[in-house]
């Protein structure tokens, strides 16, 4: 009977020790001094709540891989569904989302009403790209509650990842239509909308996202595109303001600033903001072409070809528009050879520029005697652009005619 009594006060005394090392950790760890309360739970006995309570201070400093490390022991304890929750959590912000799956899955084969976990599971297949998994969970919930705009949205996004484009604008529809007020949702139907070339419905849920949020990046980047299409380039240029003003390092607005004011015929703003690009983007070589533009515009040649230089030797895809501004600078400024050749690698650069092709051809035929070199470019176009523009087409057969009579009268071959 003695030993009992001393084995129950023995267990007492450890349990008052225990509490009495947690009571002293936590208010250390109240107090912002986790190193000591750290120390503090290192004196004590590996246990469930020892180790947990590391966990909770290593997650308050952002340590995640030891908050990890902590609730790994803890559950070799004991299970416990909160512990198991908080080390799911870890897992995502360690971008161990196959981890944080598993966890999930457990949890919810013990649990499966719990819709709030299945939701979470949901968005985890999504992020790892699991989309049947995801399609057959958010379908699941909707049959659950019908009335949770997200469920149908997040459905949406799993129908994206697997190409069913009709199934995953049903589900956007579906959720705008059970809140209107749906932002993400009314975003996905413009892009969607504007990828299947439906002008209508595009502005329609363009307008609906602008009016919750006029800060929308990709709203805007939207509204902009389509009105630049439709030339109403007045209209664009608040939306590009207020876009420019949201991100001054963002390319896109300075880009389009420049260009709609080109458009506009305001060369001075738009100068100033392709000189604002080239400042936060010396790779887009379209800057320089701009440049080139404006300054041949305002017939400053010289200017005019040093920028039309630098955008072809920056340049990595076509750059018939920049060698095609080039010639056009050569030709102004009395160097007609040099003309010829940069229309020509404006050409070859891009085989569909049929302006490009014409000017070689006209400028050959005025600059060289010899006109086979231009009969053969004339040829050429009518092959290829006989249907682009009347007046060109008239203007070369006439020419080809011509070439062709005055070397049968002169009794020379044109082969």
């Amino acid at each position: 009977m003695k030993k009992k009594v001393l084995v129950v006060l023995l267990c007492i005394v450890k349990v008052e020790a225990q509490t009495s090392t947690f009571m002293v950790s936590d208010s250390l760890f109240e107090n912002g001094r986790y190193q000591l309360a750290l120390q503090e739970l290192d004196l004590k006995l590996p246990s469930f709540l020892s180790n947990y309570k590391k966990a909770v201070i290593y997650e308050s400093i952002d340590n995640y891989k030891k908050t990890a490390t902590f609730l790994e022991k803890a559950l070799v304890f004991k299970e416990n569904k909160k512990a198991k929750l908080k080390l799911a959590k870890t897992y995502q912000r360690l971008n161990k989302r196959d981890k944080s799956i598993k966890i999930y899955e457990e949890i919810l084969a013990k649990d499966s009403l719990n819709l709030v976990l299945k939701y979470q599971l949901g968005k985890l297949y999504l992020l790892t790209r699991k989309p049947e998994k995801a399609v057959n969970t958010f379908k699941h919930l909707i049959s659950k509650d019908e009335t949770n705009a997200n469920y149908s949205y997040q459905l949406g996004l799993s129908f994206s990842i697997q190409g069913k484009r009709n199934l995953m604008i049903n589900s956007f529809i579906d959720a705008y239509k059970k809140d209107t007020l749906h932002l993400n949702a009314i975003a996905r139907l413009a892009t969607s909308f504007n990828k299947l070339k439906d002008k209508d419905s595009t502005k329609l849920f363009v307008d609906k996202g602008l009016f919750l949020d006029r800060n929308h990046i990709n709203l805007n980047k939207l509204k902009i595109n389509q009105l630049y299409r439709d030339k109403k380039y007045k209209e664009a240029i608040p939306f590009l303001l207020n876009l420019d003003s949201l991100d001054k390092k963002e390319t896109y607005s300075k880009s389009m600033l420049g260009r709609t004011y080109y458009n506009l015929d305001s060369l001075e703003q738009s100068k100033k903001y392709f000189k604002k690009l080239y400042r936060v983007d010396r790779e887009n070589f379209k800057t320089q072409t701009y440049l080139g533009h404006i300054a041949l515009k305002e017939k400053d040649y010289r200017s005019a070809m040093m920028n039309y230089m630098m955008a072809t030797s920056i340049g990595k895809e076509k750059r018939d528009e920049e060698y095609y501004g080039l010639a056009t600078a050569f030709y102004e400024t009395k160097m007609p050879n040099k003309a010829i050749k940069a229309f020509e690698k404006a050409y070859l650069e891009n085989r569909r520029n049929y302006k490009a092709l014409f000017q070689l051809a006209k400028l050959s035929d005025d600059y060289y005697k010899d006109k086979k070199i231009a009969y053969k470019h004339y040829n050429k176009y009518i092959d290829s652009f006989s249907d682009k523009d009347e007046d060109m087409a008239n203007f070369v057969r006439r020419r080809l005619k011509d070439i062709k009579k005055k070397y049968f009268l002169s009794g020379e071959s044109l082969d």
